[in-house]
Formats: C-alpha cells, structure tokens, sequence
C-alpha cells in the first residue's frame, strides 16, 4: 500500500504503519492487517500489481499517474474509489483520466461507507460499477459480511454519483450552520438527488443512465449519509458559523485530509457554463457561488423554488 511520508509526532507515517499496524492519524485506534505493508514509493507498490485500487483526493491523480505509468504491468485493471472530476470545461472522469494514462480498464467503488465505520466493521453497502465479466472479481475481493457490494454496469453513473453527491452535503452543511430543522434538509437532499440524475442524463447520457442506479449504494444511500455526516458537511457548516474560509477550515478540522465538495461544485461549474445549462442547476450553481463567489450561505434558497 502506497502512503504518502508525513511525520506523525516525529515519527514517519510508513513506519509507524509497518510496526504498531495502526494509522494513527487518519485511522487512529483501527488495527490493520499486518499483510497491510505501507510503501513511500508509489512506483514500487504498483509493480507487477494485477490490480490497482486508487484512494487518493482526485486533484493528486495526474501527479501519480505520471509516477507509474511505465511500471504498470500488461493486463493490469484498476478500480478508483474517487470521488471527484478532472477540472476541465468539458465533462472529465477520473475513470476516463486512469484508463487514458495508465492504459488500464478502470471500474469504480461508490457508496455510503465512511471510512471509520467500515474499519470498526459496521454493516454498510457499497457499488461497484464494471463490465459484467469484472464482476465475480471484485465482489470476491471486496464482498465480507459487514461489506455487502453490488455490482452494475453502469459505470459513469456510478462514478457521477460519488462526486456530485458532496456538492450536496456541502449545501446540507450550510442548512445546518444556519440552523435549519429537517425539513429543509430532507428539501436540498431531494433537490440534489433530482439535480444527480439530471446531471448524469445530460453529460452522460439518458439512454445510457440506468435510474435504478439512484437507488444503489452509491446513489440515495451515499448521498443521506454524506449530507449528515462526513467531512464535506462539517466544514461547510462551521464555515457558516464562524466565517472563516474553506481554506482555513479544511486545514483546522481535517487534519490533512482533502476537502472535495466545493472543488467538485467548481468542477462542475465549469462544465454547466460552458453548456449554458446553469440556470437547470440551481443548487449546484448556488453551492459554487456562495464558496467562491462570496454569495451569502442564506440565499441558498433564493432560486431553489419549484425545483
């Protein structure tokens, strides 16, 4: 497993991870395997690696691609679980980046499975979109009792849903530093599930988007849990209530981990300008505007009428 180096209380990352299999920092009182091995050379963790399971924030991918591609060993597969897009006003899929860069066919991994609940092996599902035939694989590595995984074809959809979803808990987070009650976040999770399908319809198309997609893991269920817990609705409320920038935020709460819902709202901003579709949008383009525009967090519901 490739880690990135960091100190951890003077102590390298990779080190403490190979002697007391545990990550202190990012997945503290967890015990990992002790055939989890932590490797600082990403090169030298993909070599001669049959399958490649990417976890990293999505702004990283091109940097690491650019590290491996010459040791990807012939017939190697990939299976990203990132949740985010290329920044680029056309519609760019980290999929679509790993197969073009890597040379490998890439599945994804999406769904309501945060992190910490999954290691404390807490029953949670997850979706897997790939060709039929990949199937059988990944459910063989990834399927446990407490890890139900499904699989689908529908792999854009799949992979669409885990990246919009976190503009929607990111407008959740500002419902809830405005003090909100539940029903106006049932409201924006209804309106963000509706934009979700719209989105993938469009750009992915509507003949090729199953909505019974929605329904999967990776859909309705990753979209709930994401808007009442994680990271990207805890930062966007404390961003409305303290008045501090995303920024500052992201580097006082999370503790080097990677805030992806506004990127992402950004990302897509791009895409819905470009199409001069913004306007079908209006939580995603809300949600843009109030993190880089400096809109108001409380006229969030302003264009959202009749949606």
């Amino acid at each position: 497993m490739w880690v990135f180096e960091e100190l951890v209380e003077g102590r390298n990352l990779s080190e403490i991870i190979n002697t007391t299999h545990e990550n202190p920092k990012y997945l503290p009182g967890v015990q990992l395997p002790e055939n989890v091995v932590a490797v600082t050379d990403v090169a030298e963790s993909v070599t001669d690696s049959d399958i490649l399971v990417w976890v990293l924030p999505h702004q990283f991918v091109k940097r690491i691609l650019g590290q491996i591609k010459s040791v990807i060993k012939p017939g190697a597969v990939s299976l990203s679980c990132i949740k985010g897009l290329q920044e680029s006003a056309e519609l760019a899929l980290i999929s679509t980046l790993i197969e073009e860069e890597a040379g490998t066919e890439c599945s994804v991994l999406m769904g309501a499975n945060i992190a910490n609940e999954v290691a404390r092996e807490e029953f949670s599902e997850a979706t897997i979109g790939c060709k039929q035939e990949m199937s059988h694989v990944y459910k063989s590595l990834f399927d446990t009792s407490y890890f139900r995984t499904n699989t689908v074809t529908d792999v854009h959809t799949v992979e669409l849903c885990g990246a919009l979803k976190n503009i929607v808990a990111v407008a959740a987070g500002f419902v809830d530093g405005l003090g909100c009650g539940g029903n106006t976040k049932a409201a924006i999770i209804r309106i963000g599930l509706r934009e979700m399908v719209a989105f993938c319809q469009r750009f992915v198309g509507a003949d090729k988007t199953n909505e019974q997609t929605f329904f999967e893991s990776c859909g309705v269920a990753d979209l709930i849990t994401t808007c009442y817990g994680g990271r990207n609705r805890k930062v966007s409320e404390a961003f409305v209530r303290t008045g501090k920038s995303l920024d500052e935020l992201e580097g006082e709460m999370l503790g080097g981990q990677k805030l992806q819902g506004p990127m992402t709202a950004r990302e897509v901003h791009q895409v819905l300008k470009k199409m001069d579709v913004t306007a079908q949008f209006p939580l995603f383009s809300s949600v843009y505007e109030i993190c880089y525009e400096g809109r108001a967090p409380k006229s969030l519901f302003e264009s959202l009428g009749g949606q």
